[in-house]
């Protein structure tokens, strides 16, 4: 198909899920993705390096530089820094923890450990460490554009109307606005298995996750009248025929939002979202009824005849079942405002450009994350109150809330939303799976990775089992690496044909499986520091970022205390 969607997120609801969609409105207290400023007096801001991103690759991107001398500035979107970290991943997944050096490091001892801390803790932290540093941090600006002279990047506008200038720039936003924007190539969705002869690639693979949160592997009918096709779909099933074992497509691995749980007293009730419509969750409801062998477990789940459908703990709350808080479906035109349906053999070539202008991408992504909002807080607000959810199993989902103490200014509720993936940068250095498995080594190590290659699902289709039509999501994947891997310096920068002073530690060169690795928030750390310290070398030896001399980098790394 050559025609593209360019759709609102509850349009596109309704065009692939047909979910009797909860028309998402901007809270006035709630979460807000986007906050769209009022063009001021033109100001310009010169420095050395500038880091746009406020996530924990952007903060210790900015960091390592003004240690190395230079004037750093860091640009953030929203109006935090320490994006996931700050935002409700207080879980952090952290794979082998002795590859875990340098800031991140120095971060997680400063913090008190590196897994089940506060949200708003870590924020503070990094804003002291940024203070510590000299990094001068400006919050709440949106990139507008970008200014090219040959293949460098001269400025950067944002939409208050201020212009940065800066010999290196670093992209560490999860979507890789700023790269899009100066043309570099970049991927979204997932390639096909022939391209890198990946087993894990593409759509249907087999080597795990066959029976995990695939409602119990039993025969729930997707349809509104149990086995009646003509009666339509049940609300977030998608219509679209799925491809076929091996085949990539445009489709992107569910978000969520890491939700801070509590079950002390004093808790905040979840809230009933605007427009609430309890038949949006009319799977589950089928789900939950279907057997009264499921035992449900309030958490990750992987034995027979278990599911989650939720979990629910004290602290950071993930997406855990076969119907669960990931939106499954809902983030296809996430990365770039575009999702093309349909499945593909062949890899087709890499994107470039932005493919509509950065602030009508913004207010599709406000429609898109008050969609998630408004489809999450439905959920938890269905299984606390619906009478089609088991008795039992409300009563011991009720016993928890939001966490009070945390994200007081949107209404208990993460500012953050979870961008697991989106535009994957193209450069000649592509990580694989056979980097994961240490079949391929790069030699120029920029940082370690170990975690296991992670995809959550990227879609919940019809397929017929055993001769009847059910349901099944498609798409997650956890398989561990054989042993901590390095990530290499080239996958960090583009093609020097493209962009000359341009890093981007977090939207890097990769394929969808090798991402599912790399992309924890220690790693994204590492290579930020990483990043930093390139762009600051290039500067001293007046060079591009794709020419730095690796073993002056790699010196200043360990002297950083990376772990190589």
């Amino acid at each position: 198909m050559k025609n593209k969607f360019l759709i609102p997120a509850a349009a596109l609801a309704v065009a692939l899920f047909n979910p009797l969609p909860c028309q998402a409105e901007v809270p006035s207290n709630g979460p807000v993705y986007y906050h769209q400023a009022v063009p001021g007096k033109p100001v310009v801001h010169e420095c050395e390096v500038a880091v746009y991103g406020g996530t924990p690759a952007g903060v210790t991107a900015a960091i390592e530089a003004a240690r190395m001398g230079r004037k750093a500035l860091l640009i953030s979107f929203n109006r935090h820094v320490g994006g996931l970290t700050s935002g409700g991943l207080t879980a952090s997944d952290l794979g082998r923890q002795e590859t875990i050096g340098g800031l991140a490091l120095d971060f997680y001892t400063r913090l008190g450990g590196k897994t089940n801390f506060k949200a708003s803790t870590a924020e503070s932290l990094y804003l002291t460490m940024l203070k510590e540093a000299g990094v001068t941090v400006l919050l709440g600006r949106c990139l507008d554009s970008v200014e090219m002279k040959d293949i460098r990047i001269v400025s950067s506008t944002m939409e208050t109307g201020e212009t940065i200038k800066a010999a290196m720039f670093i992209d560490a936003t999860y979507e890789g606005d700023l790269l899009a924007a100066a043309k570099v190539s970049y991927r979204v969705g997932r390639e096909p298995r022939s391209a890198f002869n990946e087993s894990l690639a593409g759509q249907w693979q087999e080597i795990s996750w066959k029976n995990i949160y695939q409602f119990c592997r039993l025969p729930i009918s997707p349809y509104v009248v149990p086995d009646n096709p003509s009666s339509g779909l049940l609300p977030e099933i998608c219509p679209e025929k799925p491809g076929a074992p091996g085949e990539g497509d445009n489709r992107v691995q569910a978000y969520n939002f890491r939700m801070n749980l509590s079950n002390i007293e004093g808790f905040i009730p979840f809230p009933k979202p605007n427009g609430y419509n309890p038949a949006r969750y009319g799977l589950l409801a089928r789900f939950l009824n279907s057997d009264p062998s499921i035992k449900w477990t309030l958490n990750y789940a992987t034995q027979p005849m278990t599911d989650g459908p939720v979990q629910m703990r004290n602290g950071d709350s993930n997406n855990a079942g076969s119907f669960s808080s990931d939106y499954v479906g809902g983030n296809y035109l996430w990365p770039d405002g575009t999702y093309e349906p349909g499945s593909f053999s062949t890899l087709p070539p890499a994107r470039r450009g932005l493919k509509m202008p950065l602030h009508q991408l913004y207010e599709l992504r406000e429609k898109i994350y008050q969609e998630h909002v408004n489809y999450q807080q439905g959920l938890m607000y269905f299984l606390t109150h619906d009478p089609q959810v088991p008795k039992k199993l409300q009563e011991r989902a009720g016993r928890f809330g939001l966490d009070p103490d945390e994200f007081k200014e949107t209404g208990h509720w993460p500012h953050q939303l979870y961008i697991r993936e989106a535009r994957r940068m193209v450069s000649p250095y592509i990580v694989t799976q056979d980097d994961c498995e240490s079949k391929r080594v790069a030699e120029d190590s920029v940082g370690l990775a170990s975690y296991s290659m992670d995809s959550h699902f990227c879609q919940r289709v019809v397929v017929e089992e055993n001769g009847k039509p059910t349901v099944r999501n498609e798409g997650g994947f956890s398989h561990p690496s054989r042993k901590p891997y390095p990530v290499s310096y080239r996958a960090i920068v583009p093609d020097e044909a493209e962009c000359a002073n341009l890093l981007v530690p977090v939207c890097l060169s990769s394929s969808h499986v090798a991402y599912g690795s790399i992309r924890m928030e220690p790693v994204f750390m590492i290579l930020g520091q990483s990043a930093g310290a390139a762009a600051s070398i290039a500067i001293t030896d007046k060079i591009s970022v794709q020419k730095v001399d690796y073993t002056k980098l790699k010196e200043r790394l360990l002297a950083g205390k990376q772990c190589l």
